[in-house]
């Protein structure tokens, strides 16, 4: 059984830290992560994590600064919003097609990573993790073409794109690789009950009006990256 602080991203002792990268990472899926490198960079991608296992407080603070309007929103298809123009209810689902909910982030478990190409772009860039950089006229495309291929053939190591299709509630995410074998056990153990108890006990913004809806946003955001 998984420890709760574990799954909810209120403790990383199962993490290893992975000095290269600067990230803490599962074992196994850091063990995998290397060997999915390795492969790439025979193909010519400079395979990086641009982000790994994020605390609960790390995903609550970007989820209140969101809220607060101090980090951007985006619309369905990624452009800035202005929050003040939205009723609670369209915030709360407004941020929740590009953060995920507190508790129920997939990078609370050290298993599942943002990544992209450093051959395909200069030192100074700044990686944005957006739809456009990962399309076909984008830095990212070559990654994201041999990440498909890869995964088609069943050679990505373990790792899958959870949020590669856009099913109505998370966005589409090319970006961001789960290590299946440990993150589907973590999964099997997230449970409506405990996400409920874990927002009823936090100091997340708009707490009312996310337990009003939490049987929606479980449905459609949580249980649906299975």
């Amino acid at each position: 059984m998984t420890n709760n602080a574990h799954l909810f991203g209120k403790a990383c002792s199962h993490l290893v830290n992975y000095t290269a990268e600067s990230c803490q990472l599962h074992p196994l899926a850091l063990e995998n992560y290397l060997k999915l490198q390795r492969a790439l960079a025979v193909e010519g991608v400079d395979l990086k994590i641009a982000s790994a296992f994020r605390s609960y407080d790390r995903q609550q603070r970007i989820w209140n600064e969101k809220v607060a309007g101090t980090r951007p929103v985006l619309d369905h298809s990624g452009k800035p919003l202005d929050p003040k123009s939205l009723t609670e209810e369209a915030l709360v689902y407004a941020i929740l097609r590009w953060s995920a909910l507190p508790g129920a982030s997939r990078h609370h478990w050290g298993t599942d990573i943002d990544v992209y190409d450093a051959t395909a772009i200069p030192a100074n860039y700044r990686v944005q993790l957006t739809s456009e950089e990962y399309g076909h006229k984008g830095p990212f495309a070559r990654l994201n073409d041999c990440l498909v291929n890869r995964e088609a053939q069943g050679l990505s190591f373990g790792f899958a794109r959870v949020y590669a299709e856009d099913r109505g509630g998370v966005a589409p995410e090319p970006w961001h690789l789960s290590y299946l074998p440990v993150a589907q056990e973590y999964q099997g153990q997230l449970s409506y009950d405990q996400l409920e108890a874990c927002i009823n006990s936090s100091e997340i913004e708009l707490k009312r009006v996310i337990l009003a809806h939490l049987p929606d946003i479980y449905s459609r955001f949580v249980e649906v990256s299975q």
